[in-house]
């Protein structure tokens, strides 16, 4: 089998788990070139991981070898950029989040989806076994019927990392924790227990941080059959905690707490299931974690451009989490409960 000819545009530091998972699939793919407007950036993404860089993006788009493109720049590029890919006739991985607004972001998906190439999305949060295994246990009616749906994150994040340029503003970024972290454990409850039919939020920026965006979000939510939950977020938890998904059905609970998945039922029985991935990227480093799951991405996508069919996380089920976050985020604005777009 022939491999996908890739470009790669940005280079920060989301770059670094993508370009170890390249190395590791470079059987199936080879990087064309890897564009940063940062010549610093291309000498040290060179020496690092020994692939080619460029300095021109419209070489890459401009390039009808080139089959795909992998998208890690700031979220306010995105529509841009996806539009040039898809007018070349190129499929695309992109970084989350999709846009810095829902209406740009249903913009990009259609921007995709007219040119017929495929969008796929890095929320590599659903290739966790753990998580896999959760939503095993909720379709299959391991756990009775869901009574409550929950997910928090507690992360930590010093000044420091918001006093970069643009980071946590609403014109790069779009927003802050809901956006920025809170997408992957939203994305993954989502795809675990469907998502809500109404929340009611709060969003704030606390005293812990100088920012334009929200650092804390505390939020309640129903679904559609009758089932309730809560959603916490911060960047402002020190040192930073693991993520949970709680899920309480009539025949038990399950509790997917960073790496372990656990799960006790009325029947006596329980289940243990540990992510062999290291965790991490809770504190003050948001980059410490294995790259395991990143590579589950990739490799899902080259499947689907191989087969012709959608990533496992293509951007129209991205939608779904951007619809949850903009619904929280005008409860908070607005006082009022505010219905989830279906």
């Amino acid at each position: 089998m022939s491999r996908l000819r890739l470009g790669m545009i940005g280079l920060g530091m989301a770059s670094a788990p993508h370009a170890r998972s390249l190395l590791d699939l470079a059987d199936r793919v080879e990087v064309v070139a890897a564009y940063s407007p940062t010549p610093a950036r291309r000498e040290a993404f060179a020496k690092s991981y020994g692939l080619p860089v460029g300095d021109d993006p419209a070489a890459i788009f401009d390039d009808r070898g080139i089959d795909a493109v992998l998208i890690l720049t700031p979220p306010n590029t995105h529509l841009d950029l996806v539009r040039r890919a898809a007018a070349s006739g190129k499929h695309i991985l992109l970084e989350k989040p999709l846009e810095t607004s829902l209406g740009r972001a249903e913009a990009l998906v259609a921007a995709a989806e007219e040119a017929k190439v495929k969008l796929g999305m890095v929320l590599q949060h659903r290739f966790r076994p753990t998580g896999a295994a959760l939503a095993e246990m909720v379709s299959s009616g391991r756990l009775g019927t869901v009574v409550s749906a929950s997910a928090r994150l507690n992360n930590w994040r010093p000044q420091d990392y918001y006093d970069q340029p643009g980071r946590g503003t609403k014109a790069r970024d779009g927003g802050g924790v809901l956006l920025t972290q809170a997408i992957h454990t939203l994305d993954l409850l989502i795809a675990v227990a469907g998502a809500p039919d109404e929340v009611t939020a709060y969003a704030v920026t606390s005293p812990v941080h100088r920012m334009e965006t929200e650092d804390l979000v505390a939020g309640a939510m129903r679904f559609d059959n009758g089932a309730i939950g809560s959603v916490t977020a911060t960047t402002a938890a020190y040192p930073g905690h693991p993520d949970a998904i709680d899920i309480i059905g009539t025949k038990g609970m399950a509790r997917l707490e960073g790496t372990r998945l656990s799960a006790a039922f009325h029947d006596g029985s329980e289940y243990q299931l540990e992510d062999e991935a290291p965790g991490g990227g809770t504190g003050a480093d948001p980059m410490a974690f294995s790259h395991q799951h990143h590579r589950a991405v990739l490799s899902d996508f080259l499947d689907a451009v191989a087969t012709g069919r959608e990533p496992k996380v293509s951007g129209r089920e991205a939608l779904k989490v951007h619809r949850l976050i903009e619904a929280l985020l005008a409860s908070s604005e607005s006082g009022k409960p505010r219905k989830v777009q279906c």
